[in-house]
């Protein structure tokens, strides 16, 4: 899981620090800097995706995740002269250990569950360079700088709690080290150059592995189709659009997959679970995915509006169905300890359901484990959560909600305290719009109208 996230000098935001909890909400005006966190977060996940390894920081194209266009566009105020920094904790999956590889036997060097990586990317004659980069484990610090007098090499550092450790070098000409490799790896010069410096590669594949456990639905869905082709691919997600969440449907359920509502709660088909919420939302009565011919790799979505209608295609019944088979497909198909951010996932829904939202996102996080990242509008999501909160059917501390401004072309962000009984203790000034003065005007304008009747 993400432990919190320090971003300096990225689009709209000078500075960018907050902590992460197994819910996380952004809320806001538009042009806040409330989608820059995941935006930054898909940042770094196509960039270690990407083969070339020249790549400092892959700012996207028509067919990453994200396009940010190049790094001017990315950089704070647009200074071409300054750094983007950035520095993320998280939580391993499973401890890690690593032993003393100059150790005859096996001798524990460093141990832990949290890592921390930190980078500084800029341009240097022309070209988009890693500035530095370390990571921090088990109370030490694994540096590599660039070198001030020779600005061509970098130098390999060590600090923290392991006062006895140090880099060893080889025997033989003392050759320069270059620099990393997309901001997130040492060079392999660095490993070869010295006898004990093997297990930084597992650093980075812990890196890589975070980096793999993010998913990502964007706010722009995939229209329905009246069919659909499968040809048993397994994908990794519903596609940032939702063009894949029938693939994963078919593909998940080839696999007999299955799914649980929660504690002692038996497990059942992945069909019946996404069939479940949809009835449980008050979206369909019956759902079901069918092959049009045997053979025939093509399918039809169809949907039973409630118990007395004739089911019908999906294309034939509320935009919002289609719009929120996606989220909910990808919170259930995704593996369990996956991170899940979400851009606007209430578009097109009804404001109950966006209020069901809420308690969807609290089931698999708790009994999925996964951690949601959502970025919304919606006030009725907000409201559950606040409710989900008094009847304690989720901890505030599990929670962290956050209010996006700007501020003189600067994104400001403030942390929303929410209590035991689910009060907001600040509530900022016109964070849904301002209700209580929408009421009162209307009031007025009643009364106002009322007397000119009378008259």
């Amino acid at each position: 899981m993400l432990k919190n996230v320090d971003i300096i000098k990225f689009k709209s935001w000078r500075k960018l620090f907050l902590d992460l909890s197994e819910i996380t909400a952004f809320f806001g005006p538009n042009s806040s800097g409330k989608s820059s966190l995941l935006q930054f977060l898909l940042l770094l996940k196509q960039t270690k995706e990407n083969v070339d390894r020249s790549l400092a920081l892959d700012f996207g194209n028509a067919k990453t995740y994200i396009n940010l266009g190049s790094f001017h566009d990315a950089i704070y105020d647009h200074k071409d002269d300054e750094y983007i920094s950035w520095n993320l904790k998280w939580n391993l999956s499973e401890k890690l250990i690593i032993n003393d590889p100059t150790a005859a036997r096996n001798i524990v060097m460093f141990e832990g569950s949290d890592m921390a990586i930190s980078a500084e990317v800029g341009i240097r004659n022309q070209l988009i360079r890693t500035e530095s980069l370390c990571y921090e484990f088990s109370g030490q610090k694994f540096s590599l700088n660039r070198k001030e007098k020779r600005p061509s090499a970098y130098s390999i550092d060590t600090s923290g709690s392991n006062k006895n450790f140090r880099f060893i070098r080889n025997q033989g000409r003392v050759w320069d080290i270059p620099g990393p490799v997309k901001s997130y790896s040492f060079p392999e010069q660095v490993k070869t150059y010295h006898q004990n410096a093997d297990f930084l590669s597992d650093l980075e594949l812990s890196y890589e592995r975070l980096m793999d456990r993010i998913y990502y639905l964007g706010p722009l869905r995939e229209y329905p189709k009246r069919e659909y082709t499968w040809s048993g691919a397994s994908p990794t997600d519903v596609g940032p659009r939702g063009e894949r969440v029938v693939d994963a449907l078919l593909a998940a359920r080839s696999r007999n997959e299955k799914r649980s509502l929660g504690y002692k709660k038996k497990k059942q088909p992945f069909d019946v679970i996404i069939a479940y919420w949809l009835k449980e939302l008050g979206l369909i009565h019956e759902f079901s995915v069918e092959e049009i011919a045997e053979h025939s790799n093509l399918y039809k979505v169809k949907v039973q509006r409630d118990s007395s209608s004739t089911p019908v295609l999906i294309t034939d019944v509320g935009f919002g169905v289609s719009q929120f088979l996606p989220v909910l497909v990808l919170l259930y198909y995704v593996p369990e300890g996956s991170i899940v951010l979400l851009e606007q996932p209430e578009i097109h829904l009804h404001p109950a359901v966006q209020s069901g939202l809420a308690d969807l996102i609290i089931n698999v996080s708790q009994t999925r484990n996964i951690q949601v990242v959502v970025e919304s509008h919606s006030e009725h999501l907000l409201r559950r959560l606040q409710l989900r909160i008094a009847e304690e059917k989720i901890l505030s501390d599990n929670v962290s909600i956050y209010f996006c401004e700007t501020k003189r072309g600067e994104s400001k962000l403030s942390t929303i305290d929410i209590n035991l009984f689910g009060e907001i203790e600040n509530w900022p000034p016109n964070f849904f719009g301002d209700e209580f003065g929408e009421i009162t005007a209307i009031q007025k304008a009643a009364l106002s109208r009322r007397l000119q009747n009378t008259k």
